[in-house]
């Protein structure tokens, strides 16, 4: 074989490889692909679940406030307004990131089941608690597995939210009728939703938002 004949057999050949090796690849490339739209699919499906959710807790809490405020336990009243509004802010935070990954944000609001103001502390502790220790840790670990940071803070600002209501809850129902005689208000994150009753920090524990930034409801 003489060199020209040598050198194109060699070029040939090594196009021949390098095309076999590419083809091998494709489904494995289409693996990926796939892999990380159903990641993406599934993130966005519990953004929407979580909105959803919050979106409903938002007028849940507003009927128990309004309970609250007939049975004369202002305090529970207020707390239920504090609550709604940063479950408004959280639904609203989960909105951005479900417009920002090209979803619609969707809710089906439902008529709240109103009890005794008692019975709807222990109902809005079952949610929250659901809500802190499982359904928020669940999304929060999928939304990581995608590397979707956005959706990672806003559900994660909501977790940490939850669980300070969980705490207030619950700090209402054991001291009731304590709590029928006085009229504190409670302060919000405008950011990320945290609640509390003292403002004993310069900017939020949870997102830096500074203190003076904090709604008050009273």
């Amino acid at each position: 074989m003489n060199r020209r004949k040598f050198v194109t057999f060699v070029a040939i050949s090594g196009a021949i490889a390098y095309s076999t090796q590419f083809l091998t690849n494709l489904p494995l490339i289409g693996t990926q692909v796939a892999q990380a739209d159903t990641e993406k699919n599934e993130t966005l499906k519990n953004l929407q679940a979580a909105y959803n959710g919050e979106s409903n807790a938002h007028h849940r809490y507003l009927a128990f406030a309004k309970k609250a405020d007939q049975e004369g336990y202002k305090q529970v009243a207020i707390l239920f307004r504090a609550a709604a509004t940063a479950e408004a802010i959280h639904a609203s935070n989960h909105g951005v990131v479900i417009r920002q990954m090209g979803g619609t944000p969707t809710a089906k609001i439902e008529t709240p089941t109103v009890g005794t103001t008692k019975a709807n502390l222990e109902a809005a502790i079952a949610g929250e608690s659901y809500e802190r220790d499982k359904m928020y840790p669940e999304f929060i670990q999928q939304a990581q597995k995608a590397g979707n940071n956005a959706a990672v803070k806003t559900l994660d600002y909501a977790q940490e939210s939850e669980a300070e209501h969980a705490k207030y809850y619950r700090q209402a129902v054991d001291n009731l009728e304590t709590w029928k005689d006085v009229s504190l208000s409670f302060y919000v994150c405008p950011e990320c939703g945290y609640t509390t009753s003292v403002l004993n920090f310069e900017d939020c524990p949870e997102c830096d938002t500074d203190k003076g930034l904090f709604l008050q409801i009273s």
